[in-house]
């Protein structure tokens, strides 16, 4: 994985976000010598895959599952190096029932390969050439990804890396690199087989972002397969907070400091290098710079530019600023670096934001045998999202979500952020999104008078003032094929010492991909001090 920990102490890092990919990084860093900040501007850590509490009830926020338990996954692998034990978690079995317009039944993903297999036979007759050839390029995606390739490489060692995670069994996998799944489902004869593109639309847009028409084949193999043992996903006990706090202590245990509800407002940047931060702390208003070896940024792409064209102080010191008017006559610049890097951003499709309703029930709201992650699209001309299709997370007895004969209901739809930030009658349009929402969750559960005993929603508005994500998107870059994997944004900056981790870098795979991401950045800031 990475060296060795080292007695020694060595350079100071700034972590900006304390999101799973900021705080793995930091711990991993941490744990090898680094003088570790982190700094974020929520009032807990953790990010989108945070939680709050009301009434007894625990909502995750945003993320409510986990891949990577399971030994040689990802998280297995940093707990283990960071010699911290993994959270209690039960697999979801199936990983999601899928109810398609009109259908009762679901199709449901079992985590049983052969399970699976005979689910999808039954679900989608003929297809089954289809699904081979994504297993194919499952196994050897997968196995290439355990070789910690940097993708996509920014310098020698980079390229090197990549170099020794090629294997023969990588080059099947070359022929399909431009390739969709639009274009594989067609390559098999499926391309008008409507009910199967529906299935994979809805599915991959939880993963990708975007639909089979878009997604990378080769990303949507991966996103697909991941569900199946020995992998699979996982339902945690307790909360999605404690990976977040796990995480935490082993950054403070050696010898890390996380410092929440602190905003950094521009990354000083001297001669094409990254050299501090500029931070406000919320709760005095006292703003001061810090300087930092090394600043990584688990923010969006896009937060990112923002950043760094408000280059306000160039302090070699770490001195307190009285004079907010310094602050304030800030000059909008860019680093000349990053100039092509903006012009990408810019020209990146619109991202999308998600509308979430967080429901506390009565028990008995949830028929028998609910499995722990639901998807519904409700209509075949509508688009996933904007209320026409909902991913449905929901708690278990004894899980520690909510208090004894309750339980919680979470579902999201992804919904485009402009209106929202737009919209004359913010209020009116939560209250008509919330009336919809559970007017369809109450075609599945019974949400009658009486039975719903807390709710409130989220738009990306809410997004935005908590986690602080521009315009509130959620999910990182769609997986289209010039965005994914080879072609996507590097963990590298065009700023030296400047380091990117999160789901612009390793999207689609939740606490998973940020969690490679941090690991790679981790890996090439030790190989520039070997």
């Amino acid at each position: 994985m990475v060296s060795d920990r080292t007695p020694q102490r060595k350079s100071s890092v700034t972590v900006i976000g304390a999101g799973i990919g900021g705080l793995t990084a930091a711990a991993l860093l941490a744990r090898k010598g680094y003088k570790v900040l982190v700094l974020d501007q929520a009032i807990v850590p953790g990010g989108c895959a945070s939680t709050f509490k009301r009434k007894g009830f625990t909502f995750d926020v945003g993320a409510t599952q986990v891949a990577g338990l399971e030994p040689g996954g990802i998280h297995h692998r940093i707990f283990s190096e960071l010699d911290i034990e993994l959270p209690a978690a039960t697999p979801c079995d199936p990983a999601c029932a899928v109810f398609l317009p009109g259908e009762t039944a679901p199709i449901s993903v079992w985590r049983d390969p052969q399970k699976w297999q005979q689910e999808r036979q039954k679900q989608f007759p003929g297809s089954e050439h289809f699904w081979q050839l994504l297993s194919t390029l499952f196994q050897a995606s997968w196995k290439f990804q355990g070789r910690d390739p940097v993708l996509p490489p920014r310098n020698l060692w980079d390229f090197w890396q990549l170099t020794k995670a090629v294997r023969p069994d990588t080059l099947i996998t070359l022929p399909f690199t431009f390739m969709t799944v639009g274009d594989a489902l067609r390559l098999c004869g499926l391309g008008d087989n409507l009910r199967l593109r529906t299935f994979l639309d809805l599915q991959l847009k939880l993963y990708s972002q975007v639909d089979s028409e878009e997604t990378a084949l080769l990303y949507a193999a991966t996103a697909l397969g991941v569900s199946q043992a020995p992998q699979g996903l996982y339902h945690l006990q307790g909360s999605m907070q404690v990976l977040s706090d796990r995480l935490v202590s082993a950054i403070e245990r050696d010898g890390g400091k996380v410092l929440l509800r602190h905003t950094v407002e521009s990354i000083i940047t001297t001669n094409g290098k990254a050299t501090g931060t500029t931070i406000r702390n919320q709760k005095t208003g006292e703003v001061w710079t810090e300087n930092a070896d090394n600043i990584v940024a688990n923010v969006t792409a896009q937060n990112l530019v923002k950043l760094l064209e408000t280059d306000s102080i160039k302090s070699q010191n770490s001195a307190k600023i009285s004079d907010k008017s310094v602050i304030k006559s800030a000059v909008s610049k860019l680093p000349n670096q990053m100039s092509g890097y903006k012009y990408r951003v810019d020209k990146l499709p619109p991202a999308s934001g998600a509308f979430v309703i967080y429901l506390g029930v009565k028990e008995g709201a949830i028929p028998a045998n609910c499995p722990p992650h639901l998807q519904f699209l409700y209509d075949y001309d509508g688009e996933i999202g904007e209320n026409n299709s909902l991913f449905v997370s929901v708690s278990h007895s004894g899980d520690g979500r909510a208090p004894k004969g309750m339980a919680t209901v979470i579902a999201s739809s992804f919904t485009e952020t402009r209106m929202w930030w737009n919209s004359v009658d913010y209020e009116g349009l939560k209250q008509k999104y919330m009336e919809g929402a559970i007017a369809r969750l109450s075609e599945y559960f019974d949400l009658s008078s009486g039975a719903i005993v807390h709710q409130e929603c989220a738009t990306p508005r809410t997004f935005a003032r908590y986690t602080a994500r521009d315009r509130g998107v959620v999910g990182g870059i769609g997986q289209r094929v010039p965005t994914f994997g080879p072609f996507g944004f590097a963990n590298r900056t065009p700023i030296q010492n400047l380091w990117l981790v999160g789901d612009s870098t390793h999207p689609g795979e939740g606490t998973a991909g940020v969690s490679y991401s941090a690991l790679t950045v981790v890996r090439q800031m030790e190989a520039q001090f070997s």
